[in-house]
């Protein structure tokens, strides 16, 4: 591939071809000089960070039916009490503790009706869910069991995650950088330019799928009390980079 080639190449990368105008002031007139600099090139480089969760959360609630949406309601807010304050025993701050959905319904009996007749009114179904958010990741297993033992009929989760997510990313910065100062010198070198200047940086991240949820088996304990088996795994972090250089003659 020739010298003229590879230039073309770096060409077609760039964006934008930057053409700055420098003004000089003689007597009351401007002189204007054009300078041409080189093609811009941009690319991004993505680092990804796994560790272990530092925090988890689960979802946890009681499904009460009574013939009154009132005494429904009120036989669910007796058991939801119960939920909560084993959640509190087992260490869960009240700010950790949040209502995510409640839920009043009429519920019917379609079962063993002749043609034509209706659906036999049974009464009212309330389903009150909370979400508690802890740090003790060893304890997840425990705490599921107590939640259940006060009565919790919804399980959900858990879900890992950690508690300040751009700290995990501080390493992933430099390595980034490294990567793309390699990565910007090879274009320009096999560009036939001389080397490469950063011109900008930005940044994005997401973070990644978790690794799959656990199956918790909600099931009681045996004889040896062991509790409900919880693997936290790993949970992952995406730094995205952009960067812009400028090729170099």
């Amino acid at each position: 591939m020739t010298k003229h080639m590879l230039t073309a190449m770096a060409s077609a990368l760039a964006l934008t071809a930057a053409t700055p105008v420098l003004a000089q002031q003689q007597g009351g007139s401007t002189v204007t000089t054009a300078t041409v600099q080189g093609p811009i090139l941009s690319f991004s480089v993505n680092e990804e960070v796994r560790s272990r969760p530092d925090q988890a959360t689960v979802g946890a609630g009681v499904t009460t039916t009574a013939p009154t949406a009132v005494e429904a309601m009120r036989l669910n807010a007796a058991a939801m009490d119960k939920l909560v304050a084993a959640a509190k025993a087992r260490g869960i701050k009240a700010e950790d503790i949040q209502t995510s959905g409640i839920s009043l319904s009429p519920q019917y009996d379609y079962n063993n009706q002749g043609p034509g007749q209706p659906p036999r009114f049974i009464g009212y179904q309330v389903s009150n869910t909370v979400r508690a958010t802890t740090p003790k990741i060893d304890d997840i297993g425990p705490l599921l069991d107590a939640l259940v033992a006060a009565g919790g009929t919804n399980i959900d989760g858990p879900w890992f995650g950690m508690k300040d997510a751009d700290a995990q990313l501080v390493g992933a910065r430099g390595a980034a950088i490294k990567a793309a100062e390699a990565k910007a010198a090879d274009y320009a070198r096999l560009a036939g330019f001389r080397g490469a200047e950063l011109v900008s940086i930005g940044e994005g991240s997401f973070g990644g799928p978790m690794p799959p949820m656990p199956m918790v088996r909600l099931q009681a304990m045996d004889a040896a009390n062991k509790a409900t088996p919880v693997e936290p795994g790993q949970v992952s972090n995406t730094l995205t980079l952009s960067f812009q250089y400028r090729l170099v003659k």
